[in-house]
């Protein structure tokens, strides 16, 4: 696993050494950036923007971001194996000034109200076995931690078919191999 693009292209990403964390795949995070770069459905820039990576895992979308231009990603894991790999790539890449980890149950224990920032992108990647997204949802649009023009992108199983909530608005979806990633936004 790589960065693909930006300031750390080339750059390689430590990979968890169990299969409790997916990864997810450098064709598919092309495509995701492809889509984000190039779509006339939603304008956002990788450039300046804020970013909410939640189930970050080894952080392999957020620390792309950062190569690309985001100021600011926040990480949201509780899987306590994969959190030091985590840290590390982040300390590797360099991106310890432009990152937070929060170390929390994005269902149990976290209060969206934490955020100190609004975000422009969200990235939702649960485990494919994660059923409760559509409260998750609700609860990123209760706490409006999403910007205005911000897009929220789901990565599933394209066998997984889960109802969202009425909020959020479906802009784009998209299959690569056995991955659906989702675009949203809430406006």
């Amino acid at each position: 696993m790589r960065i693909i693009s930006g300031k750390s292209k080339g750059k390689k990403i430590i990979e968890p050494k169990d299969f409790n964390t997916r990864p997810l795949k450098d064709l598919t995070k092309e495509s995701i950036f492809n889509i984000i770069a190039h779509s006339n459905k939603f304008n956002i820039e990788l450039e300046g923007s804020k970013v909410l990576d939640l189930f970050s895992g080894v952080g392999s979308f957020g620390l792309e971001c950062l190569s690309r231009g985001s100021t600011n990603v926040e990480f949201v894991e509780n899987y306590k194996n994969v959190l030091p790999i985590l840290r590390k790539n982040i300390s590797t890449l360099n991106y310890q000034n432009n990152t937070l980890i929060i170390e929390n149950d994005i269902f149990n224990q976290l209060n969206f109200n934490i955020f100190m920032n609004k975000f422009d992108i969200i990235f939702i990647d649960p485990p494919y076995k994660e059923k409760n997204l559509s409260k998750l949802i609700m609860n990123i649009f209760e706490a409006k931690v999403l910007n205005r023009n911000g897009i929220i992108i789901i990565h599933r199983h394209k066998k997984e078919k889960e109802e969202f909530p009425d909020k959020l608005n479906i802009i784009e979806e998209k299959t690569y191999g056995i991955s659906r990633v989702i675009f949203g936004n809430f406006f």
